[in-house]
């Protein structure tokens, strides 16, 4: 069955929530609706959209005209909705206001989703991220829990550090306690581009502190 199909029948069976996209169901003549979920009692007053593509402009900035780098923060400006002709828009629109998302929830339902733990992704860095891997372990884990804490990110973390070092303990992994049965949940499967940026800042002011003793 398609990830469309798959995703219809969810919604149809009242999963109504994705990050802070709230997924509606008839709704002004569409068969499906997304809006932000604080804007739910605005609906009749919010600037329509009937491309799936806006969401790709939609989720660019943040209330601020920021780029969102990250498109699991908590920061989606609000003020939109978003109708759709039927559920393959419906996916569409999902995969750009949070990439591969509903993918990554069908796989983990269906047990075949691909996990990476952090260091074997560090060690396949080349170029000037090829220092990321040589992060201490303890380095590794205050940034990880500074870097995904839910007030940055809300993806449920499923990777470790490696096979040997889970991770400790934190608000970063706390995530799925609050998630509802009605939530498609955004996991992340592996550390993104942001966390391997900062992994080689974190290494490099190790070693250079190193350096200085």
């Amino acid at each position: 069955m398609k990830i469309s199909q798959r995703l219809s029948q969810a919604v149809q069976a009242k999963v109504d929530r994705i990050g802070q996209v709230a997924i509606l169901t008839n709704t002004q003549g569409s068969p499906f609706a997304l809006c932000h979920q604080q804007d739910l009692d605005l609906i009749d007053s919010l600037t329509v959209h009937r491309d799936p593509f806006a969401a790709r402009e939609i989720a660019k900035l943040d209330e601020e005209g920021e780029f969102r780098f990250l498109k699991a923060a908590l920061n989606l400006k609000r003020g939109w909705l978003l109708l759709l002709a039927d559920e393959e828009e419906l996916r569409q629109a999902l995969d750009l206001f949070y990439p591969a998302a509903v993918g990554l929830w069908l796989a983990r339902e269906d047990g075949r989703i691909h996990v990476q733990n952090l260091r074997p992704k560090l060690k396949r860095q080349t170029g000037m991220y090829r220092f990321a891997h040589t992060i201490s372990d303890e380095g590794a884990q205050a940034l990880v829990a500074k870097e995904c804490h839910p007030e940055n990110c809300s993806k449920m973390i499923l990777w470790h550090l490696d096979e040997e070092v889970p991770l400790k303990e934190s608000p970063a992994l706390c995530k799925e306690e609050n998630q509802s049965a009605r939530q498609i949940p955004l996991l992340c499967e592996e550390a993104c581009n942001h966390l391997v940026s900062q992994c080689r800042k974190v290494a490099k002011a190790e070693a250079d502190q190193a350096k200085a003793l």
